[in-house]
């Protein structure tokens, strides 16, 4: 007993000492960023289709900047930072994706199916590389920028670049996020418009 009472003091130093040099990870940012379609399938709703008729979308490719769950700055021409306590909820590649197929879905009422799945087969497809996707530091605005390509079993292939420009928006994350979310709905809905011209 006389050596717990005695050994309580040493622990305690112990453990205080190894937290002063010791991380344990970052503060976790006080929120967290995500992308919600304004073009929404409302509950109940559902689709139905053929292989032929479905729509595959496939996740974006994206650079290096990209692939991460920050919002990078492009600073000026060479040089790209990360917005602090911007912080995405996972992947804008991820968060893009599910907003392109609810907005395809709830526009055309067609049958868009995640291209990533083999049970789910479909002879047209959608994918593309998400090239900006982030603030300018220089012109105050954020950009977002898709270059789709899409193709068919036995059609040709068809490309378009889609670019949403927010300007006068503050570096304030808050404030970034929104005008993400709000260019990122207006790419989504232009390339909804461009697949149902057929």
């Amino acid at each position: 007993m006389k050596h717990r009472i005695l050994a309580a003091p040493a622990v305690v130093a112990l453990a205080f000492s190894l937290a002063s040099c010791v991380s344990f990870g970052a503060e976790p940012p006080p929120s967290l960023l995500t992308l919600t379609a304004t073009s929404a399938v409302p509950a109940g709703a559902g689709a139905t289709g053929t292989r032929a008729s479905a729509l595959a979308v496939y996740e974006p490719a994206v650079p290096q900047e990209i692939n991460v769950t920050r919002v990078p700055v492009q600073v000026d021409a060479t040089t790209i930072a990360y917005l602090q306590d911007a912080v995405w909820v996972e992947k804008p590649a991820r968060l893009f994706k599910r907003v392109l197929m609810e907005t395809v879905t709830a526009q055309s009422g067609r049958l868009v199916v995640e291209g990533e799945d083999p049970s789910l087969p479909a002879d047209a497809r959608l994918r593309g590389t998400l090239t900006r996707f982030g603030y300018d530091a220089q012109t105050s605005s954020v950009i977002v920028q898709y270059d789709a390509v899409r193709d068919t079993k036995d059609s040709e292939v068809r490309t378009r670049r889609f670019e949403a420009v927010v300007p006068g928006v503050p570096a304030e994350a808050n404030a970034v996020g929104d005008a993400l979310n709000q260019a990122a709905n207006t790419v989504a809905g232009e390339v909804a418009e461009w697949i149902a011209e057929g």
